[in-house]
């Protein structure tokens, strides 16, 4: 949506942008996780193999109970997917109700900040990590994204490219 806002002032152009982008970015996101959740479960499941060929692996109710206890490489796409479309969400609906081109930026980076420290804070939450510093970094990395985003649309958008 940054992006878009940089060379175009039309809300409309912006909110199909966010939309596009609310669902690519859920895919990719559940693509990715569900790819490396996959790997991770691999690498178990060919370690427990290994355990059972030395010797060193524990009856079959033993093993049925660690095959149990591994990422399911569907619910891990699934819930990320959930997750990137509830952030994206956000900007999207306060994009959605303002006409004013600069008022419409500030609300839309205003509320990606808000959800990015959200986001942040329950990661923390969930991982048992330093709450500010979880916060921190994904508001920088946030940031970053939208500046990235937006600069390089302005220059490209500047170049006499028409959209």
């Amino acid at each position: 949506m940054m992006g878009v806002g940089a060379v175009k002032h039309d809300v409309k152009a912006m909110l199909l942008a966010g939309f596009a982008g609310l669902v690519a970015g859920a895919c990719s996101m559940a693509i990715g996780e569900f790819v490396s959740v996959y790997t991770q479960y691999d690498i178990e499941i060919s370690q427990m193999k290994r355990e059972v060929m030395k010797g060193n692996g524990g009856s079959a109710s033993e093993e049925e109970t660690k095959k149990k206890k591994l990422p399911n490489p569907a619910q891990a796409a699934i819930a990320s997917a959930i997750a990137f479309s509830i952030g994206a969400v956000v900007p999207l609906l306060g994009a959605a109700f303002i006409s004013q081109h600069n008022v419409r930026m500030l609300v839309v980076a205003l509320l990606a900040s808000i959800a990015l420290v959200v986001f942040g804070g329950i990661g923390a939450r969930l991982g048992r990590t330093p709450v500010i510093n979880s916060c921190v970094r994904v508001l920088i990395g946030g940031w970053m994204a939208m500046a990235i985003t937006f600069g390089l649309t302005k220059l490209i958008g500047s170049a006499g490219l028409e959209m």
